[in-house]
């Protein structure tokens, strides 16, 4: 069994996280025979009473609830088990929240005929979704008659991940306006990263550090107009949405995914379509799923000139999904705002530029004064302050990362924390990244900061990142 001293809400990608288990496994000596089970057991000291004993009940009771572990292996351990158990092994096993359940609930709602949505399980993308669909339909012709949902493009009226006592949620968003979308990188930087704030006004909205924002973005205007004129479609169409009819301009634009295609648009350009290696290879995208990169209209350029209606079309769609970003703030002191850090993403691919749906709305489509519709996702993996603010803390942030620690610095500094406080940060160049540079000097002058360790990987001739630090200072770690 893996053994994870990372909390998965924790702000790194499967490498990093990867690295630093193998690294703080290898402090605590795993690797000179130590117990792992006692190792276990002091990487979670700190966590709340109880929280350790039931991590390990839910590892024995669910094997396969392991990010480490590839689905193929996950699938194995399952094999034999009722549906929503094989459900569960199919998820990304990173209890995110970002489907606005854990994997264990996501599971039993999907398999109880609760949760018609079988896309949600963003980090788990379509192998997770391709794998629930082949689960479903097994369990179908097993038993002769549907377990559960299986078109994956309405919503249900669950989905609630936090019981917000205030009433929003993933289900029922509130509309926040924004503040301001502010550059943080210097002139010349390839990047293009934003503070964002967002005020939450008389919502009465309430998060904590180490809490995500699901923020539900819109689409670009540009990639909505070369849908349109794919299908031949008039953007002035009056078609109905889950919140009510809209011109189709407007509803590709704030209503559904134009990203991933489903499984329905490419069975319907495939049945459309008169080239037969085309339709092959529309079929082999069916079967085995897409490459990276690819969206709708790709499909619908692949296809050529088809005859496809906009009703048709748009039937075809699943309902946008919101994105998370760790909160940048504390509310102990930014009160009624939210703040975010967002890193711009674009790129080239076959001669067209892609875009990040929700960073470049922020970058580029909404200005300040503009609506967006927002909620809380609590962390569920214990990512927080630690519950004596006499206990030091070491923090690990690079790039985008650095947001949750600036909440948990401003928290610290709120309750008049005495533990000691250690960030460790890296970007591209100390000149045009340093991310919030102002600020951590500040803290770190006024003694809230004990230390601050920085890595600049383009900077020098050899690249070096947080993870060249922390070996430098593995003892002291």
């Amino acid at each position: 069994m893996t053994t994870s001293f990372i909390p998965e809400s924790a702000p790194f990608n499967e490498e990093q996280r990867a690295w630093l288990n193998g690294f703080f496994a290898g402090m605590m000596g795993l690797q000179a025979g130590v117990d792992p089970a006692l190792a276990a057991n002091l990487a979670t000291d700190n966590l709340p009473n109880g929280a350790g004993e039931v991590a390990q009940e839910e590892e024995e009771d669910f094997p396969w609830h392991d990010a480490a572990l590839p689905i193929v292996d996950r699938m194995e351990m399952a094999d034999g088990k009722p549906l929503n158990r094989r459900l569960m092994a199919a998820m990304a096993q990173l209890d995110c929240g970002t489907c606005g359940y854990v994997c264990q609930t996501y599971a039993e709602a999907i398999a109880s005929g609760e949760e018609s949505s079988l896309t949600l399980c963003t980090p788990g993308g379509k192998e997770t979704s391709k794998e629930i669909k082949r689960l479903l339909k097994e369990s179908t012709d097993a038993n002769g008659s549907s377990a559960a949902p299986t078109n994956g493009k309405n919503g249900s009226s669950n989905g609630q991940a936090n019981g917000a006592e205030n009433g929003y949620s993933r289900k029922n968003p509130f509309a926040a306006q924004l503040v301001e979308s502010r550059p943080l990188n210097g002139d010349g930087s390839a990047k293009d990263t934003r503070h964002v704030v967002i005020d939450l006004g008389e919502s009465g909205i309430q998060y904590g550090v180490g809490d995500a924002l699901g923020v539900y973005p819109s689409n670009c205007a540009e990639l909505t107009d070369e849908i349109l004129e794919a299908i031949g479609a008039d953007a002035k169409l009056s078609i109905e949405t889950p919140h009510g009819p809209k011109p189709l301009h407007a509803a590709l634009c704030e209503e559904y995914c134009l990203k991933e295609p489903s499984d329905e648009l490419l069975e319907l350009a495939m049945s459309r379509v008169e080239n037969q290696a085309i339709a092959d290879q529309l079929k082999h995208m069916l079967e085995e799923g897409t490459d990276e990169g690819v969206d709708v209209l790709d499909v619908l350029q692949m296809a050529g000139d088809i005859r496809v209606s906009a009703t048709e079309f748009v039937d075809t769609l699943t309902p946008i999904a919101p994105r998370l970003y760790s909160i940048a703030s504390s509310q102990r002191k930014s009160d009624k705002e939210v703040h975010l850090t967002v890193g711009r993403v674009a790129y080239e691919r076959e001669g067209r530029l892609r875009k990040g749906v929700a960073s470049t709305m922020f970058s580029d489509r909404l200005h300040s004064g503009g609506s967006l519709n927002v909620y809380v996702q609590p962390n569920h993996g214990g990512f927080t302050v630690p519950a004596d603010s006499a206990t030091p803390m070491i923090m690990v942030g690079p790039g985008t990362g650095i947001a949750p620690f600036l909440a948990f610095l401003q928290e610290r500094e709120a309750v008049g924390a005495t533990g000691k406080n250690w960030l460790f940060f890296g970007d591209q160049h100390e000149s045009t990244d340093f991310l919030y540079e102002t600020e951590l000097r500040a803290y770190c002058e006024s003694g809230l900061l004990t230390r601050l360790d920085t890595a600049f990987s383009r900077d020098g001739d050899a690249k070096v990142y947080v993870q060249d630090r922390m070996k430098e200072h593995a003892a002291e770690l």
